[in-house]
């Protein structure tokens, strides 16, 4: 589909192949979360999801320097040349994946890491929760404050930078360069934290850090704040996806992961398509960006408080 963007002819063709595209992303992130849980025991899974979604820091630094570079020495067509470069890339990683990845760690006569050798020890074992419906559904809330929260930030700080805090383009241009580089390090550093920890105070920790983070661009502070917010945002945003996919294995079990990391995944994406509309509108009503910032912070520390009702797996138990 990506490759297929690259050749388009209009808007309605643009629209279509991307809404493949976005199709393809999610059905692909869920299995690719979702083997955490198979390959990882409990102690493991944090870090492990976390360095998954380092590559998406990755992607966001690569594509800042490859796509400009592209649309800058080729012009008028670089942009279809950068959807081309894109698709062919997911391709090779296609393969890749057919090759290299396997469902479960005994296809190839292996064991799980962090699993007991014995296999029989009650503290690695994948004990479905007994109450798995309202689990997934307290997960699924968790889930919809991060993607209502993150997206919003995304999508307008740059504008905000701009526009209302006399940052320059050049300047606030910059801003996900400085994401991806930051972000690299949010998945593998809460993740691990929410090994050692749990994954309750993990989850705390990262919404805590970007309350602050949409506090510092919503109220009138100096300029220093702002990369002070950048930092906080980065540093935590790819780590509540991690912390999700080894909080699925831990409350419903290997064999349950998929399915239930699936379903949150539709909370999470309710929370993505309702954020920033109803930031823009609260933003065309006040005349600015602050007090959808402020909105943002709110359902963050509403996220503080529903992780902190979340109960102890029985992994961890």
């Amino acid at each position: 589909s990506m490759a297929a963007v690259s050749q388009a002819q209009g808007f309605w063709s643009v629209l279509i192949f991307y809404v493949v595209t976005g199709f393809g992303a999610g059905t692909a992130n869920i299995p690719i979360m979702a083997l955490v849980a198979h390959w990882f025991g409990r102690a493991a899974r944090g870090r492990a999801a976390g360095f998954i979604v380092s590559g998406s820091g990755l992607a966001i630094l690569f594509s800042g320097w490859a796509i400009p570079l592209i649309n800058g020495t080729l012009g008028e067509e670089g942009w279809r040349w950068s959807w081309l470069l894109l698709g062919l890339l997911v391709s090779v990683i296609a393969v890749v994946s057919l090759i290299l990845i396997r469902n479960r760690p005994s296809e190839l006569g292996l064991r799980p890491i962090g699993v007991s050798l014995e296999g029989s020890d009650s503290h690695h074992r994948d004990l479905p929760h007994p109450h798995a419906g309202r689990v997934v559904a307290h997960l699924g809330a968790v889930y919809f404050t991060f993607g209502f929260t993150y997206v919003i930030y995304a999508t307008f700080i740059v504008t905000t930078l701009v526009q209302e805090r006399g940052f320059s383009e050049a300047v606030a241009g910059q801003f996900w360069m400085w994401v991806g580089l930051v972000s690299i390090f949010s998945g593998p550093l809460f993740g691990t934290l929410s090994d050692r920890l749990g994954r309750k105070p993990a989850l705390m920790m990262v919404f805590t850090l970007h309350t602050v983070a949409y506090l510092f661009v919503a109220l009138p502070l100096p300029g220093v704040f702002a990369y002070l917010s950048i930092f906080l945002w980065g540093i935590g945003v790819w780590s509540i996806p991690s912390i999700m996919a080894a909080a699925v294995g831990d409350y419903l079990g290997a064999e349950r992961a998929a399915a239930a990391f699936g379903t949150i995944t539709l909370f999470f994406g309710v929370g993505q398509i309702s954020g920033p509309g109803l930031a823009g509108v609260l933003a065309d009503y006040t005349g600015t960006f602050a007090w959808s910032f402020v909105m943002a912070a709110g359902v963050t520390g509403l996220g503080v408080l529903v992780s902190s009702t979340l109960r102890r797996s029985q992994q961890e138990n």
